[in-house]
């Protein structure tokens, strides 16, 4: 898959009446549903665009941060991708790419067209397998005020050889078998071969982490389905977002935990590549914890001071920018951990 290939802006639909609603537009001729939360800003104000990791919901754990969020005056769009959830697309399940990031591409422009929202006042956020997402979104579009990344997935191969060191080389065969099978079936208009997102170590899913079913399943409601088509094992070494983070032009917040299923390095090497954009923040706490109690307080609050420093009251580019990191070789940034 080329990343730079250019992605059509789809036409912006308009929004149901005022408060928490629901709400839809077109990416490619398909139908993705999310819920709207209007901003209280006087005149236009600032947006926050969300969307889940793999297999994720908007259900999954997300509204929580949109609601602090709205809370805080801004606009939030949280939507399910294509193929998942309320949206519409068949087959269900299916993790593809490159349509993911078309429906980011095609809710930002959604966004930007609504009463209330500035269209230079966009933020993204992303979580796990969207965190990756964000950055390549940020790097086609320079109109991106800002992007919060948690527990980002920021390079397919250092993924695939995270399943490799904790689950051996018999799971990737097992997992490309299982992918050309489900490969194979779409060719020949047959359903989908599914496989687990989650199991137990020592089973067949995407992920098998000790943490990652327990994990998982804390956070989910009664619409999440344990399962994807097969085919994305085949294309998980092959996206590498942190490739483009040197095209990167807005703030970006960071936040990097003791992962066992997004490798930390990866997202370090992509603070790295960042540069003076990044605010960088290194958390000694699961993938999965983030989401819940203490850790989602944590981050919300924090995310939250970024967000309000990035779409200010000043113009993106005049706002002042907080910068992290030590460790990395970016001389001007400044990282922080919390135990």
């Amino acid at each position: 898959m080329a990343l730079d290939d250019p992605l059509p802006a789809p036409p912006t639909p308009t929004l149901p009446p005022p408060g928490r609603c629901d709400a839809e537009f077109a990416s490619a001729g398909t139908l993705c549903r999310g819920w709207w939360y209007p901003g209280s800003a006087n005149g236009r104000g600032g947006c926050i665009v969300m969307a889940h990791g793999l297999g994720g919901l908007r259900s999954a754990g997300l509204e929580p941060y949109a609601r602090r969020f709205a809370e805080a005056g801004f606009a939030v769009l949280l939507f399910d991708y294509r193929h998942f959830g309320a949206s519409d697309g068949q087959p269900r399940q299916w993790v593809s790419v490159r349509r993911q990031l078309a429906d980011w591409a095609a809710a930002v422009a959604f966004a930007r067209g609504q009463p209330g929202v500035d269209p230079d006042r966009i933020a993204l956020w992303g979580s796990s397998f969207s965190g990756g997402h964000v950055l390549v979104t940020a790097a086609r579009d320079e109109r991106v005020a800002a992007l919060c990344a948690q527990g980002p997935m920021m390079d397919g191969l250092a993924a695939t050889l995270n399943i490799l060191r904790y689950a051996g080389i018999g799971q990737l065969l097992r997992l490309a078998l299982r992918g050309l099978r489900d490969a194979a079936a779409a060719l020949s208009g047959k359903p989908p071969v599914m496989l687990p997102l989650v199991g137990a170590p020592g089973t067949l899913a995407a992920m098998t982490t000790a943490d990652a079913e327990p994990g998982y399943r804390a956070i989910v409601g009664r619409d999440w389905v344990n399962a994807i088509c097969a085919r994305f094992a085949l294309g998980l070494a092959f996206y590498r977002p942190l490739r483009l983070a040197r095209r990167v032009r807005c703030p970006a917040l960071l936040i990097v935990a003791d992962d066992s299923v997004a490798p930390a390095s990866a997202a370090l090497e992509t603070a790295r590549r960042l540069g003076a954009h990044c605010e960088l923040h290194r958390w000694a706490c699961g993938h999965f914890d983030i989401y819940r109690g203490a850790w989602l307080e944590r981050g919300a609050a924090l995310e939250l001071d970024f967000l309000r420093r990035a779409l200010g009251a000043a113009a993106p580019g005049e706002v002042q920018r907080v910068i992290q990191t030590t460790g990395l070789r970016a001389p001007t940034q400044r990282s922080y951990e919390a135990a």
